[in-house]
């Protein structure tokens, strides 16, 4: 004879163990389905939250590389122009350009040599 541990167990030859296991795990399941429904409404907005969030820091990034690319381009045209206007200033004025240049090579050589 042999027995069936969810069927029948010793001393409970109707069953009623057995039905009380299955009537307990279908109540666990229930009991999870429920919670995973009420649990839904609140996961869906966190995660809606989170896109919106991660959307935000993306279009703050690009903006501020868009931003830092403008700057860059204006720092590239203020560098060319002060360039050229010093060209123009040494072509025009060479005397005064050497004597700018020696005065500034005597300040460098103290501020270094104090130190």
């Amino acid at each position: 004879m042999e027995t069936n541990a969810r069927t029948t167990a010793i001393g409970d030859p109707t069953g009623t163990m057995a039905r009380g296991v299955d009537q307990a795990t279908a109540g666990a399941h229930n009991v999870i389905n429920k919670a995973s429904e009420a649990v839904r409404p609140a996961v869906d907005r966190l995660a809606s939250g989170a896109h919106q969030a991660v959307d935000k820091m993306g279009g703050a990034a690009s903006q501020a590389a868009e931003t830092i690319d403008l700057k860059g381009e204006q720092l590239m045209d203020a560098q060319t122009r002060l360039t050229e206007n010093c060209r123009e200033y040494v072509r025009d004025h060479p005397i005064a350009s050497l004597g700018i240049a020696v005065a500034a090579g005597f300040l460098v050589s103290r501020l270094l040599s104090s130190r």
